[in-house]
C-alpha cells in the first residue's frame, strides 16, 4: 500500500510547479499516470477531455494506459448533441459538476457504453472527475482500475488531490491552443505563429518570396442586391470551401477575405523553390477549378445560376506583416506584386477567364499555359505578357 500523504504531496507539488520537464499536454498525462503507478496507486487508464474553440472541433482526449505512450484524439462538432455525446458519462459530469464512479465489476445504472469497453479491458472501477477553469469552464478527467475489488481509499484520496492541480495545467495549454486556433483560423498558421512569437508590433514586417493567388466571385454585387443575406452568406462560403481547401492541399496560406476576393500566398522557404511554389500554386488553381466546377453542377441541378470567377497568378517579393491602424492591425501582404495580380485578376474577367497567370510563374510552369498577349497594366510602366491555363474552356458553363 502506498505512503499517500508523502507520494501524492510529491506529485501534487511537481504538478503546481508546472510539471516540468513536459511541454505539452499529452506528456504532462503521461508523466503523471507513470508517478502514479511508481507511487503505488491502482490506475491503469486515465483520460482527460477538454472543449476548444474551434470552428470544426468540440474537443480533445487524452489517454494514458499503463505501460503505454499516451494516444490524442479529437472529437468533431458534429458529435454535439448525437446519441453518441448524450450517452457519456463525460457530458453527464460537464453538465451537473459532479464526479461519476461506477463499479465496473458490478451492475451499473445507467450503463453507459464505455463501461462495456473498459469491462473488456478488464477494468473493475471508474471515476469520472470534473476539473474546473478559473471562467467557470468545466472538462473532465476520468481513471479506471483493473485491480480486484476496484480503487482503493489511498488511490480515489490520491485522484482527488491531483485534480485541481491538474485543472490548472490543462487551463494553460487549453488557453494556449484557443489563441493558436483562434490565429490559425483568423489570419492563418504561417502569420499566427509568428504572432503568437511576438510579432505584434505595427511595422514588423519582413520581404518575403511567395507565389501570390489573388481570386475574386464575378457578380457579386449583384447577387449581394438580390439575395437574401443568409443565402448569401451560404453562397460565399461554399464558394470559399472550394478555393480554400485548394490553397491548404498544396501549403498555401490564406491571408485575407476582402468580401468576395481572397488573397492567399505559397511562400518559398530554404525547401520549396520558386519553381515549386508557382507548380502549387497552379495545381492548387486547378483543383479548385475543379472544385468549382463540381459545386456549379449541384447549382444547376437546384436550379441556381452558375457562380462565375476569377483567379490571377503572379510570384515576387511582398511585404509581409503587420500593417494598420496603432490599435487595430491586420497581418497580411502588400507590394508591387500584389499590385499586379489584381490588375491580373481584374484582367481574367474582360477576358472571360477563370485563370490568368504572369509571365514570372509561367516560366515554371510553361507546359501547362498558353499566351494569351501583351496587356498594358494600369499602374505598371511595362507591358505584361499573360498567360492562361491550356485546358481551360473559355466561359465554360462549369468554370
Amino acid at each position: 500500500m502506498p505512503d499517500s500523504t508523502n507520494t501524492i504531496r510529491d506529485i501534487v507539488d511537481w504538478l503546481i510547479a508546472g510539471a516540468r520537464p513536459a511541454k505539452m499536454p499529452d506528456e504532462v498525462l503521461q508523466m503523471l499516470g507513470d508517478r502514479m503507478v511508481e507511487a503505488g496507486f491502482n490506475i491503469d487508464r486515465a483520460g482527460v477531455f477538454v472543449t476548444t474553440l474551434h470552428p470544426t472541433i468540440l474537443g480533445r482526449n487524452f489517454i494514458w494506459r499503463r505501460g503505454q505512450k499516451v494516444t490524442v484524439g479529437e472529437a468533431n462538432i458534429s458529435v454535439e448533441g448525437s446519441a453518441e455525446w448524450r450517452n457519456s458519462p463525460i457530458i453527464e459530469v460537464v453538465t451537473r459538476g459532479q464526479p461519476i464512479r461506477a463499479r465496473l465489476d458490478q451492475p451499473v445504472s445507467p450503463e453507459y457504453p464505455v463501461f462495456r469497453e473498459l469491462r473488456e479491458q478488464g477494468m473493475t472501477d471508474y471515476l469520472a472527475q470534473p476539473i474546473e477553469f478559473i471562467n467557470g469552464e468545466r472538462h473532465v478527467i476520468s481513471w479506471a482500475t483493473k485491480r480486484k475489488g476496484g480503487f482503493t481509499h489511498a488511490d480515489l484520496a490520491a485522484m482527488e488531490a491531483v485534480r485541481h492541480p491538474i485543472a490548472r495545467i490543462a487551463e494553460v495549454f487549453a488557453l494556449r491552443r484557443t489563441a493558436t486556433n483562434l490565429l490559425n483560423t483568423y489570419v492563418g498558421y504561417q502569420a499566427g505563429a509568428r504572432i503568437l512569437s511576438g510579432q505584434i508590433r505595427r511595422g514588423d514586417t519582413e520581404s518575403i518570396h511567395a507565389a501570390i493567388w489573388l481570386a475574386d466571385l464575378r457578380g457579386f454585387t449583384q447577387l449581394s442586391d438580390t439575395m437574401p443575406g443568409p443565402e448569401l452568406i451560404a453562397l460565399l462560403n461554399s464558394y470559399f470551401d472550394c478555393l480554400v481547401t485548394s490553397i491548404h492541399n498544396h501549403d498555401g496560406e490564406v491571408l485575407n477575405f476582402m468580401g468576395d476576393g481572397l488573397l492567399a500566398i505559397f511562400a518559398t522557404s530554404e525547401d520549396r523553390s520558386e519553381a515549386n511554389v508557382c507548380w502549387e500554386s497552379m495545381a492548387a488553381a486547378r483543383e479548385a477549378r475543379v472544385r468549382m466546377g463540381e459545386l456549379n453542377k449541384e447549382r444547376i441541378a437546384k436550379g441556381e445560376p452558375v457562380l462565375q470567377w476569377g483567379l490571377a497568378l503572379h510570384v515576387g517579393d511582398v511585404l509581409y506583416g503587420n500593417i494598420g491602424g496603432a490599435t487595430r492591425l491586420d497581418f497580411t501582404s502588400i507590394g508591387p506584386a500584389v499590385n499586379l495580380a489584381a490588375r491580373l485578376e481584374a484582367l481574367a474577367g474582360r477576358m472571360g477567364r477563370n485563370v490568368v497567370v504572369s509571365s514570372a510563374v509561367a516560366k515554371h510552369c510553361n507546359a501547362a499555359v498558353v499566351p494569351l498577349g501583351r496587356y498594358e497594366l494600369r499602374g505598371f510602366r511595362e507591358a505584361e505578357d499573360v498567360y492562361g491555363l491550356a485546358d481551360e474552356q473559355l466561359a465554360g458553363a462549369l468554370a
